[in-house]
């Protein structure tokens, strides 16, 4: 069992930046695949950002790629999301997620994650 807790939501003007925390509770998180969803308002959750478990190997989705960047520190149990440049439709609960799956690349189909956090709220504001 994987117990995770994000933190670091919040209000952001658009332009903004964000650093999104989540915390694991298992020394053995060096060897899950670690993802952020998020779930906009009234919309179905949907893939951010995906880390392999060895090598750090990382995939974004298109609306996010190239201002949003996904990291793990092993040594902490922590997965980050750093989010730049933030734009209205980013606001969404923004969840971390954890599989025992293990590509040699991360994972970002929701059914292949094991353990979900409760998320944290990102508001950007126009």
């Amino acid at each position: 069992q994987v117990q995770l807790v994000e933190s670091g939501g919040g209000l952001v003007q658009a332009g903004g930046s964000l650093r999104l925390s989540c915390a694991a509770s298992r020394r053995t998180f060096s060897g899950y695949t670690m993802a952020w969803f998020r779930q906009p308002p009234g919309k179905e959750r949907e893939f951010v950002a995906t880390i392999s478990w060895i090598g750090g190997r990382t995939y974004y989705a298109d609306s996010v790629k190239g201002r949003f960047t996904i990291s793990r520190d092993n040594a902490k149990n922590s997965l980050y999301l750093q989010m730049n440049s933030l734009k209205p439709e980013d606001t969404a609960v923004y969840y971390c997620a954890a599989s025992a799956l293990r590509p040699n690349s991360g994972i970002s189909t929701q059914r292949s994650y094991d353990y979900w956090g409760q998320g944290t709220q990102v508001t950007v504001s126009s």
